[in-house]
């Protein structure tokens, strides 16, 4: 019995140790950033504000909170899909109103924009974004917010959660008017702040936007927030971390 379960063990540490040194190799091989994206909603910002006020909206149905969101992302792929720009904003108004339908609760045009709008415009960071930012910044690795978000809306955002001191600037699809994860977007942050994708990353709270980074060359640190897993039919993360600190952690001593 003994020297069956020694075979097993030996045959486990075969199989499984080539790929996690293959790994460690790989991460070790890659330069430290110059330059590090974040996304910024869910990934920086707790969305708990927006998620109550969803749910005050739709009635109390606090179920219908994930469907809303998830609305909201397949109509910006739409968006970029038939090539019709609308601004994150209004394309969430749009989708709460739609969920309020499909689940006959009703609901006005600025009963939805009162919901989305003003709460996201003041969301508070989640506890350990301060301390993993300051561990990035104190490494001199140069900080830029890359959002689907507005540039007004992107600067409230991080003025009211007094994140903005950690920045060296903010890029959003404003300017280009399509939403992430469109391959420009990645290209079009990389030339703004003059960077090859190897010598950049994107740190991310959503496998879509992973995926989006890792596709032009960039590095990836997925931070799992609540209910956020990897997607199976794309490239895992290069570092993944329940939170900011333990990912910065990870990144910063390779």
């Amino acid at each position: 019995m003994k020297v069956k379960l020694f075979i097993i063990c030996t045959l486990l540490a075969l199989i499984t140790t080539p790929s996690i040194a293959k790994e460690s190799l790989q991460n070790e091989q890659k330069a430290l950033p110059k330059v590090i994206f974040f996304d910024v909603n869910q990934t920086l910002l707790d969305l708990s504000n927006v998620a109550k006020s969803v749910t005050v909206a739709l009635k109390g149905r606090d179920d219908l909170v994930s469907s809303w969101f998830t609305t909201m992302l397949h109509y910006s792929l739409v968006s970029n899909a038939i090539n019709d720009y609308h601004h994150f904003g209004e394309i969430g108004v749009a989708a709460l109103q739609l969920v309020a339908k499909q689940n006959n609760i009703p609901l006005t045009e600025n009963e939805a924009k009162l919901a989305i709008q003003t709460p996201f415009r003041d969301l508070q960071p989640h506890l350990d974004v301060v301390m993993g930012l300051k561990k990035f910044k104190d490494s001199g690795i140069k900080l830029i917010t890359l959002t689907n978000s507005s540039d007004a809306g992107i600067a409230s955002q991080l003025k009211n959660a007094k994140l903005t001191e950690y920045f060296e600037g903010s890029l959003t699809v404003q300017h280009l008017q399509v939403f992430k994860p469109d391959l420009r977007v990645y290209k079009w942050a990389l030339e703004q702040m003059n960077v090859d994708a190897a010598d950049a990353m994107l740190i991310a709270a959503h496998t879509w936007d992973i995926a989006g980074a890792a596709k032009v060359g960039m590095q990836t640190g997925f931070i799992a927030r609540p209910g956020q897993y990897e997607f199976e039919l794309v490239d895992k993360a290069d570092y993944a971390a329940p939170d900011l600190i333990q990912l910065a952690d990870k990144i910063l001593t390779r």
